[in-house]
């Protein structure tokens, strides 16, 4: 069995396979389309990061340009209609942009995705890889309806098993398996999302008599997320300067936009290491010159006036308080490896140094980890894991004029996991043929507001906790739990509904009519919907 695993990232993506002979993982260079990091390490050594930035540019309706050739040829800046950049943040979010039509197509975030990971999986065929497993990495804020997505986008590809695993989780196996019994927190920090993960791998003894191996099998103890990126950084990167110069992006339009998000990018890039950075652009049809200077210490008052840190703050808080409910102390974590991009950057890791110190904090693989520790899955014999959001029902409540919640399932629940209790249902009008309902997720997402005085100075106020809700049903139709025959009758109890998680976090039905006591649904998903 050939397994493949692909870290589908915001800003850049990672496809790794396990060598043949030493099933070490190997992070795959594709011709044209991958872009190579240079990282050199604590020894002084140069290593050579292969990875294809999630770029896609619509040439015409026959062409698309992909990755590492969109960059280098700074394809979009001219024509930013026709480039897409961060389309994994549309999928993952609740809301989409609508499509846009070029040359009488229409192009969604949907589509241009299948078309990226598709020309991957054309690369994998034209380099004599045939794989049978694919395992996908999602943040672990993810809802269901993009982890549906992944299962499905697995099925065109042909692959007979896929496997999905929390990005950030991914990272702690690929360091955790290494050292059995290792008690290892992830900070995931890319493009687009911000993930912690703190896993405990455990040695599963073997009967008396046998040299193979101990089994490993992993638990998943906390998990922290919050909803901000490398993607964002840069906006604000050009905000601030637009403000500066008493503009806006109205005023530079899309192209200038574009161009200076590039800027903002490299300046980001250059202060991981220099404390002064300086880009500029010459807008060919305004002929106006921008000129973009940052040193460290305005990047920094711009990442706490957003409240990034405090983001990252509060996600830190949440997994040590979760961690020690379940008597774990901050003392007890072995190793805090920093994964994505956005960890290069220096304020982010003084926040965590400070928290755990320097000899616990590792920066060794912050683009391949993911894809690395995903191919570890094969070496393990179950990740046992919880849920990051609630299930739950919506209901709407007409005399508050509000939507309240019916818990299925609560955040924190180990899966797979079963209602104690069936629910039982009756139909809302009489002579009602079906019994559907609004099933989804919900989520907490901090949310940051910025202000300038007079004098240029960047406050904000405290971070908004607001709750949000995601049906699981992408045409927001409401899932059908039970056709009646006969119809229903209003005030009498007609169905009973059994929910389960199953080991692939999907929502599981059994529905009993308890009028003709027909089994109306025998185990099936209600969460996988197309």
């Amino acid at each position: 069995m050939t397994a493949i695993a692909i870290d589908f990232g915001t800003s850049n993506t990672v496809v790794s396979i396990l060598e043949p002979d030493t099933q070490a993982p190997k992070t795959l260079r594709f011709p044209n389309l991958s872009r190579v990091f240079k990282l050199t390490k604590r020894s002084g050594e140069v290593q050579e990061i292969p990875v294809v930035p999630t770029l896609v540019f619509v040439k015409d309706a026959e062409t698309l340009v992909l990755g590492e050739a969109v960059r280098s040829r700074r394809l979009g800046l001219a024509q930013p209609e026709r480039l897409f950049k961060a389309f994994k943040r549309d999928l993952v979010a609740d809301f989409q942009p609508p499509p846009r039509q070029l040359d009488g197509q229409m192009y969604s975030a949907e589509f241009v995705a299948e078309q990226f990971l598709q020309t991957l999986w054309q690369q994998l065929q034209q380099q004599h890889i045939q794989p049978t497993q694919v395992i996908f990495t999602v943040p672990i804020g993810a809802f269901e309806r993009y982890l549906g997505w992944f299962r499905d986008l697995a099925g065109q590809l042909g692959a007979t098993t896929v496997q999905l695993v929390d990005e950030a989780t991914a990272a702690a196996l690929g360091y955790a398996v290494q050292r059995p019994s290792s008690l290892v927190l992830v900070i995931d920090f890319g493009g687009g999302t911000l993930d912690l993960s703190l896993v405990r791998t455990i040695a599963t003894p073997l009967d008396a008599g046998t040299d193979m191996a101990p089994a490993q099998r992993a638990e998943v103890l906390a998990k922290a997320d919050a909803y901000v990126g490398g993607e964002d950084i840069d906006c604000w990167i050009v905000e601030d300067y637009l403000h500066q110069i008493g503009s806006s992006r109205e005023a530079i339009g899309a192209v200038g936009w574009q161009n200076l998000l590039a800027l903002a990018e490299r300046l980001k890039l250059r202060l991981s290491s220099a404390d002064v950075a300086k880009e500029s652009w010459l807008d060919e049809e305004t002929f106006m010159s921008h000129e973009m200077t940052l040193d460290r210490d305005r990047f920094e008052s711009i990442l706490e006036a957003r409240q990034l840190l405090e983001q990252l703050r509060q996600a830190l808080d949440e997994v040590l308080t979760i961690a020690i409910g379940k008597g774990i102390s901050k003392a007890d974590i072995e190793h805090v490896l920093l994964v994505g991009g956005s960890c290069l950057i220096p304020a982010v890791q003084q926040l965590v140094l400070s928290y755990f110190g320097r000899q616990r904090v590792r920066l060794d693989k912050p683009f391949e980890a993911i894809a690395h520790g995903a191919l570890a899955i094969s070496q393990l014999v179950s990740v046992d894991d919880y849920l990051r959001h609630s299930y739950a029902i919506r209901l709407w409540e007409p005399y508050t004029s509000t939507y309240s919640y019916f818990p299925l399932f609560k955040q924190g629940s180990r899966y797979p996991c079963q209602r104690s209790e069936p629910l039982t249902l009756q139909v809302a009008t009489e002579g009602q043929s079906e019994i559907r309902l609004d099933i989804g997720e919900v989520a907490t997402i901090a949310q940051a507001e910025m202000t300038y005085d007079a004098q240029g100075r960047m406050t904000s106020a405290p971070l908004r906790q607001q709750e949000t809700y995601r049906s699981l049903d992408r045409q927001h139709e409401h899932v059908c739990v039970a056709r009646l025959n006969p119809h229903g009758q209003a005030g009498v109890d007609r169905v009973t509904v059994q929910f389960e998680v199953n080991e692939q976090r999907v929502l599981i039905a059994t529905v009993r009519d308890l009028l003709t006591n027909a089994l109306l649904i025998d185990g099936e998903a209600i969460a996988k919907l197309r």
